[in-house]
This record gives structure tokens, sequence and C-alpha cells, in this order.
């Protein structure tokens, strides 16, 4: 696959050659006021952002660095930024609520990453008190007191995590998030890099034992992407985000078929924002203008990026 960085006219704006600071990318902030301010809503709810300890950003951003996260393909980090910076940013941009994901890549890492979690949403109240968890005996026990101290949002990376989501220590885990009725956004597509348990088949099982599992499917499950929309129609608690998807970046990776745009039309109510951000390789306005490319109508613009999340989100 040709890399979409040595294609004419494709860039990623990002700001290089500098120490970048938070003033070369306020610039973006009206751009992005106009899109939703022209859908009359009073900014932009967006499910999948990161936030995490700096030495755990700072590994995930080598791990973009080196390409590993796109076959080797160029994907530099647009707001490569302070914590504090970055929160500014996305508050200059009308996000008004976000995810403050983090997630595991090993055994023991889960809990710790949940007490940072915590402190974080305390300390950020625009921020989603969000949590995370491993295939590991002491999963349900942390998950259980994740849940008690407040969170309301998890995240589960299949492909990072190299696990099986059927793993028997996370049963309890998945019945406790869909007691709870607690979203939890699942990494199981297979793009931008496959994993051994990628695609629908094992996640799609582990709806069919928690069927009212809420779940929300990052990246609209790409490539897989008629798979996933077939299990959010099966199953109206499971979402999909438009992380990256209907970007130019990630039309290079995995292009949405123009053929199942109906189909998100038809699943109107299950569609959420999610951006990825700060782990970008572009504007933030992109994402959204990718949405408003689609020609769903406003209506249906309104519903994924603030109404939706909204309802999910309980905010």
């Amino acid at each position: 696959m040709a890399s979409p960085a040595g294609q004419a006219g494709w860039h990623t704006g990002h700001v290089t050659g500098q120490d970048t600071t938070i003033e070369a990318y306020l610039s973006e902030a009206p751009e992005v006021t106009r899109f939703w301010q022209a859908l009359g809503l009073p900014g932009l709810i967006d499910v999948h952002v990161h936030f995490m300890p700096a030495n755990v950003l700072a590994k995930v951003w080598a791990y973009f660095d080196a390409g590993k996260e796109s076959a080797g393909q160029p994907w530099p980090i647009r707001y490569r930024l302070p914590e504090s910076e970055r929160l500014a940013l996305l508050r200059a941009f009308g996000v008004r609520t976000f995810g403050a994901l983090s997630y595991p890549h090993k055994p023991g890492m889960a809990a710790w990453l949940n007490s940072w979690s915590a402190e974080f949403a305390a300390r950020t109240p625009d921020a989603v008190h969000s949590a995370t968890f491993y295939p590991e005996p002491a999963a349900a026990g942390y998950v259980a007191e994740a849940i008690a101290a407040g969170a309301r949002l998890f995240k589960a990376h299949v492909q990072v995590g190299a696990y099986d989501p059927r793993d028997p220590a996370l049963d309890p885990v998945w019945g406790m998030l869909a007691d709870a009725r607690i979203p939890v956004v699942v990494h199981c597509g297979s793009g931008p890099s496959p994993g051994r348990f990628t695609g629908p088949g094992p996640i799609g099982a582990v709806l069919a034992r928690h069927p009212g599992l809420v779940a929300v499917i990052a990246h609209l499950g790409a490539p897989e992407y008629a798979d996933f929309l077939d299990l959010a129609g099966r199953y109206p608690d499971v979402h999909l985000d438009t992380t990256m998807v209907f970007t130019d970046y990630f039309d290079q990776i995995a292009a949405f078929p123009p053929a199942l745009r109906p189909r998100l039309a038809d699943l109107a109510g299950q569609i959420v924002l999610g951006s990825d951000f700060p782990n970008v390789p572009y504007p933030y306005l992109r994402q959204l203008r990718g949405l408003e490319r689609l020609g769903l109508g406003d209506d249906w613009l309104r519903g994924v990026c603030y109404r939706n999340p909204a309802r999910l989100l309980g905010r």
C-alpha cells in the first residue's frame, strides 16, 4: 500500500521543524466552532479522546512514530502538547464532554491506569470518568471498584492488548458493564492493523452472551464495516464511533464503502462522534468535514455530534 504522505494533495498539516505550542493550533478553533454553530448545537461531544499518564502517552506516541500502528506508514501525532494545552485546545474547539480513554497492553497495568483516570476526572469536570481492564484474575475486582468510584465509560483495546475478549476472566466484567449500562469503547476491528482476536467474531460471541452490553465499536469497526453494522442492527445497544473514518488519511488504510452509507442513516441513533484526539495526523476539523461530506443531512450530524453521545454518556 502506498504511503498517503507521498500522494499528491495529501498532507497532515503537522507543524514541523519547531517546538510546537498551542498557539500553532488555536487558529483551527473558529472553523470547528462554525461547524457546530451552523447545526444549532451547543458544542460537540467526543467519546473517543485519549488522556493517560505522561509516561504511558509518551510510549503510545513512540509506537505511532515507529509506524507500528499503520504498517509503517507515517503517522505524525498532530497535537503533541502538554496535558493542560490539550485540554485548552479541546475546550477552544467547543468539545463540551469527552471520554478520557486509556488502555493497558499487559497484565498489572489496568488498576493503576484506573486510579490515574479517577484523579484526572476529579480535576477535569468535562471529562467522563473513564476506566479500562485486561484479562487477568483481578479484573472483576478492580472493574467493580472503578464502577463504585463513578466510572461511566470503559475502554477495551483488543488489538493492542492482543487478548481474546471471550477470555473467561472477562466474562464477569462484560456482565457487570451490561448490568450497569455503562458503555465500553471496544477497538475490535482489524484496522489500522489486524490482531489475532480482532474482527467481528470474538466480540460477536461476547454480545451473544451479553446482549445488553452497551458496546461502542471504535473506528466503525474498520475495515469490517458491514459486519459491525450488522451487529449494530442486531443489538440496539451497540453503537459505532466515527473515529478517523471518512478522513483522507484513513481512506488510504480502510476506506468506508459508499454502498454502505444508507446503513449509517438507518442506524442514525447508534452512530457517535469519535476523533482519537490527540493521536491524529491531521487537524480535528477534518473528522467533522468527513462526516459532513457523507450528505446524510444536518439532523443526522446533530445526532452524531451531540445528541447520541449525550444520551450514551448520560450528559
